[in-house]
């Protein structure tokens, strides 16, 4: 039996549908003037205006809802229309508006704030601002100059702080959509610079190993005819190699945080180069045995560490041979008596290993050396 293929989310719901229930909410201060229009049913003016409440109310929360529902997920809160379309929209809702109010009076001024926010929603901030003054100064003095009417404060501060607060919330949202897009660019930029590190470190740690095992293969063969115990040896040592190598590779796989020898060569020339300290690597680290790799990639990681944080060298040299690894620069070396956590670690390794660490104060600079033996 096969199973159904998962749902696909609908991009409409989620914070969409919220701020779709979040517009209708609103709708409830037009209560007031269909309540008004109601009992004037008995007339022509109150069915007129009973239409045009409707009408309005369609209007505002359509646009709303268009608006919102034609912007992709993560653009702006405001995707506003054209100025000549926006400015419509609100001219259409001001006439519906001015009709309400001439069909049942006062009561109809509710829509003013309704306006306001669509000016808000639908037009760049400067038209938008002005429209909102415009319709909130107009509908208070209309509640002085019409008789029959009473003067009302209200109306004009409810119509500039809805535009305040739409406006607001959009500016919220805009920054939030902002800082959500910086980490989402910034998670990408990272995992592309960890992928190209783990390109980079597997090919240090392939690279040179494989040439190596190339060349002694070769070898090897040409051998077998001539010398057949040299070519035994270099098929050991070939194997070694090859084992050494998976290890490597291992550990940059399964634990890419785990040192590798070839990967922390890698990392000390990226290091040294970051801090402008002119750097001197080995090219291979195929002599040293397996038991020891993981101690000498300690011992490298700790000492230039210590070159780049306290030393102010001008050069660091990394020597590496089958049975030691030093770590030397031209800095100004430790204070007396200074011995940090990491180098108190790092001989607690070497003992576990059967190695020595050796520190000496040179003229100038300092010398970290780890010897087995």
């Amino acid at each position: 039996m096969t199973s159904a293929a998962p749902a696909i989310p609908d991009p409409r719901a989620g914070p969409r549908r919220w701020g779709a229930i979040f517009a209708a909410i609103w709708l409830f201060y037009l209560l007031n003037p269909l309540e008004a229009a109601w009992e004037k049913r008995d007339t022509a003016a109150g069915w007129i205006g009973m239409v045009a409440t409707v009408v309005f109310a369609v209007i505002y929360l359509g646009v709303f809802l268009l608006l919102r529902w034609r912007r992709p997920i993560g653009t702006p809160f405001r995707v506003t229309p054209s100025t000549a379309v926006g400015l419509t929209i609100v001219a259409v809702q001001a006439a519906l508006a001015v009709l309400v109010c001439v069909c049942i009076g006062q009561q109809g001024t509710a829509t003013a704030v309704y306006i306001a926010v669509t000016s808000v929603i639908c037009l760049r901030t400067t038209w938008a601002w002005l429209v909102v003054v415009v319709v909130g100064v107009t509908t208070y003095t209309a509640t002085i100059v019409v008789d029959g009417w009473h003067s009302d404060r209200g109306i004009l501060f409810g119509v500039l702080v809805a535009g305040l607060a739409i406006w607001g919330i959009s500016q919220l949202i805009n920054r939030n959509i902002e800082v959500l897009a910086v980490r989402e660019e910034n998670a990408r930029l990272a995992l592309e610079d960890e992928r190209n590190r783990f390109a980079r470190d597997l090919h240090d740690i392939l690279g040179h190993s494989l040439t190596v095992i190339t060349v002694k293969a070769e070898l090897a063969q040409k051998l077998f005819d001539v010398d057949p115990e040299r070519a035994r040896a270099e098929v050991s040592d070939l194997e070694r190699l090859s084992r050494d190598a998976l290890a490597d590779v291992r550990r940059a796989v399964e634990g890419y945080r785990e040192l590798t020898l070839p990967g922390e060569v890698a990392r000390a020339r990226m290091a040294l180069e970051a801090a402008e300290i002119e750097a001197h690597l080995p090219s291979s680290t195929d002599d040293v045995p397996s038991s020891l790799r993981e101690l000498f990639a300690w011992t490298i990681r700790e000492g230039v560490t210590n070159v780049i944080r306290h030393s102010d060298a001008r050069s660091c040299t990394v020597r590496l041979d089958a049975t030691s690894v030093e770590v030397a620069d031209d800095g100004r070396g430790p204070a007396a008596g200074e011995s940090g956590h990491g180098l108190l670690g790092l001989r607690e390794r070497a003992a576990a290993a059967g190695a020595t660490v050796v520190t000496t104060a040179l003229e100038p600079g300092f010398s970290l050396k780890v010897v087995t033996q």
